[in-house]
């Protein structure tokens, strides 16, 4: 027996569902209609006049006096360029030479024993500072001394048979006065008294001998300085053959540099010493920063050395402070002479063009003009103008690259006060303040824009869209739930 089907009584009536699609459509058409109202007013907004970063307004934008089509450019039409400057200041400028030198002693000595013998004592330590005349090692002296007085006994020998010629010659000259005595008998005597003063003063000279051999076994400093490291000890048998010595003495003080002047550079350094002008040096550490002593210079090289194109030359420095070593290197700074009232400028300021040197000057209407110069001396950061510019004018040191001639420019200070002052306006916070928004929106403190009908207009269907959406969605779940059942 067939069960009889129940009608489905959850199915939804077709205008119904039509009547949703026409709400959405409705509703869809409404919000592109407002969206599109939105667009058009944001698009066709008039610029506003208090805003610092608007364009036309009195701020950087493209139409003020500061952007690329406002008055006063720092082109001719452009914007005025921020520059730096300087002013021509008057001061004396030396002269110098930088090289780089090699501290040399100006006195070495190897220490040797002028007679053989065995080292006793050492008197000196290593490293010591000595002086000229020091004792620093004894050798053995007892063989001298048996020499000298070999030499002392032979002498005295000599000088009594010397005396007893002497007393016999002037006997013979008596008798021969009496007409006693052959005369050939005084000659002869004669000649033995010069024969025995011969003998004696060869051995005066050998007595000599041997005392100074006695007073070289005391080995003494020849000069004044620092003693090297010893090479010899007590005991050994040691000689003035030694190729080492005892010790190597140092004189440190005073001192040498040595160092290469530029063969360009020779007739000037000639003619200052040719002229008996004292010319001051510097030694400096590597790093150029520390000064280890002054002094002068001292003489120069006959000679360009033509691999170098250099002449060697030589400072001396007093070294009081031992603060020079030799063999050291060191940079040297010759002062040559000084220049007085030179007219001096920064480094930065002195440009290079296709027709020479030149600067930029700052005239008193805020532009600039190109002014031709000739270039002096130089220091580190500081060049002296020997011709073209005047003491007192103001040169460009910043910013020049962006310069022509006639120029207008703004100094750091006064740039600063142009932009403060162009930024304000009727929506600023106060006269000259920078509230405003980079992008060139108004001010925090500007008043709010009304909105427009068509705004208002294009915000009414967008609600309306949102508060019918809820119900329509519902009615599409109730729908599904419904086909759902019936699919069951």
């Amino acid at each position: 027996m067939d069960t009889p089907t129940k009608p489905n009584q959850t199915a939804v009536p077709p205008q119904r569902s039509r009547r949703s699609k026409v709400v959405g459509s409705v509703i869809a058409v409404a919000a592109m209609a407002g969206l599109g109202g939105l667009a058009w007013y944001l698009t066709h907004q008039p610029p506003s006049t208090g805003a610092p970063g608007a364009p036309g307004a009195g701020g950087p934008g493209p139409g003020g006096p500061g952007g690329p089509g406002g008055p006063g450019g720092g082109r001719r039409g452009g914007p005025a360029t921020t520059v730096g400057v300087a002013t021509a200041e008057k001061a004396d400028i030396p002269v110098t030479l930088e090289a780089l030198g090699t501290v040399t002693a100006a006195a070495t000595t190897t220490v040797r024993p002028q007679v053989s013998g065995i080292l006793q004592q050492v008197l000196f330590k290593e490293g010591q500072m000595v002086k000229a005349g020091q004792v620093l090692a004894q050798i053995d002296p007892r063989q001298f001394e048996m020499a000298l007085l070999q030499a002392s006994g032979q002498r005295q020998r000599d000088e009594a048979q010397l005396e007893n010629a002497k007393l016999t010659l002037n006997r013979y000259r008596t008798l021969l006065g009496q007409d006693s005595i052959a005369r050939q008998d005084v000659d002869t005597q004669a000649a033995l008294v010069k024969q025995l003063e011969g003998t004696v003063m060869t051995d005066r000279a050998q007595e000599g001998t041997a005392k100074l051999n006695l007073g070289y076994t005391k080995v003494i400093a020849p000069i004044t300085g620092r003693v090297g490291l010893r090479v010899v000890d007590i005991g050994n048998l040691v000689g003035s053959g030694d190729a080492n010595g005892l010790a190597v003495i140092t004189q440190l003080s005073p001192i040498d540099v040595e160092f290469s002047i530029p063969q360009d550079s020779v007739p000037m350094v000639m003619q200052q010493a040719n002229d008996g002008a004292q010319m001051p040096a510097i030694a400096l550490d590597r790093t150029r920063t520390n000064a280890l002593d002054n002094g002068k210079f001292s003489a120069m090289d006959n000679q360009v050395d033509v691999q170098t194109g250099t002449v060697k030359a030589k400072a001396r420095f007093a070294n009081a402070k031992s603060a020079l070593f030799p063999s050291q290197f060191v940079n040297v700074r010759l002062e040559l002479r000084t220049i007085k009232d030179a007219v001096m400028v920064p480094v930065t300021a002195v440009r290079h063009g296709a027709n020479g040197d030149f600067v930029y000057v700052l005239k008193a209407d805020k532009t600039v003009t190109i002014r031709p110069v000739t270039r002096g001396q130089a220091t580190v950061d500081k060049v002296q103008i020997a011709s073209g510019l005047q003491l007192g004018e103001q040169v460009i040191t910043e910013g020049g690259d962006r310069l022509k001639e006639g120029a207008k420019v703004t100094l750091p200070g006064e740039g600063k006060g142009r932009r403060d002052g162009a930024a304000g306006g009727a929506g600023g916070e106060h006269a000259g303040g920078w509230k405003g928004k980079r992008d060139g929106s108004a001010g925090e403190a500007a008043p709010a824009a009304p909105a427009s009908p068509a705004a208002s207009a294009a915000s009414a269907p967008a609600s309306a869209a949102g508060a019918a959406s809820a119900p329509a969605e519902g009615e599409r779940r109730h729908h599904r739930k419904e086909q759902g059942a019936a699919q069951q």
